[in-house]
């Protein structure tokens, strides 16, 4: 069976794309990350997904961006609530700086080791937050990188970047993961949930997750502080 990383954040889209690995007939390596984000609580989600969805194995790799902050999840910048829909040109302070090259690069040094040739991410250019590093341009760029700066690619292994819900609604990602059996409760997509763990329901993450269930003609099935 061919061996893949996958990112694995404990939201919804990585959740979704976890499942489409292992349907596509891989054996899946789940990779997480704790990054000094502010949604930390993430991380459990995270371990859940994995397990159900019969990860072969899932790490945690544990960096501090908070050391550069220059982002509202790795510093104390508030999170934005209930703003209106913005350009896909204009970033929002949620973005965390190279923060998909970095996991890749970690997901790729990964996959050498395993003799793995394929990395799984769940990016999306269509119902996202304005990021750049959830571009076609980007992914392709990164592929690029892999075949030029690793033994591995060096010596013929053409690394692939599967990001299988680029080009696919909010609710159409959904309509996959239900397909897929994806539990949607477990997991998480919130900036800043409470401390009890509820959801705020008012980030940009918040409202395009509760907004393609909607579309979707679902009910999302997590706990909200407000919806």
């Amino acid at each position: 069976m061919k061996r893949a990383v996958v990112l694995v954040s404990g939201g919804l889209d990585s959740a979704i794309a976890l499942a489409i690995c292992a349907q596509e007939g891989f054996e899946s390596y789940a990779l997480s990350f704790d990054y000094g984000q502010r949604h930390r609580l993430e991380l459990i989600s995270a371990r859940k997904v994995a397990a159900s969805l019969a990860a072969r194995d899932h790490r945690v790799a544990t960096i501090d961006l908070r050391i550069f902050g220059g982002s509202a999840l790795t510093s104390d910048i508030a999170v934005p609530k209930n703003r209106e829909t913005k350009s896909a040109n204009e970033i929002p302070i949620t973005y965390v700086p190279a923060r998909n090259t970095i996991f890749l690069s970690y997901a790729l040094a990964w996959a050498e080791v395993l003799g793995a040739a394929d990395v799984f991410i769940g990016a999306n250019a269509i119902d996202y937050s304005g990021y750049p590093d959830c571009r076609p341009e980007f992914l392709s760029a990164f592929e690029h990188l892999a075949s030029v700066g690793t033994k591995a690619g060096v010596e013929g292994t053409k690394f692939r970047v599967h990001a299988p819900l680029l080009s696919m609604s909010k609710a159409d990602i959904i309509r996959k993961g239900t397909e897929l059996g994806v539990d949607f409760s477990l997991t998480h997509s919130c900036y800043d949930p409470s401390a009890e763990g509820l959801a705020c329901g008012k980030c940009d993450s918040c409202r395009l997750r509760l907004a393609g269930f909607r579309e979707a003609g679902l009910t999302d099935p997590i706990r909200y502080s407000e919806r």
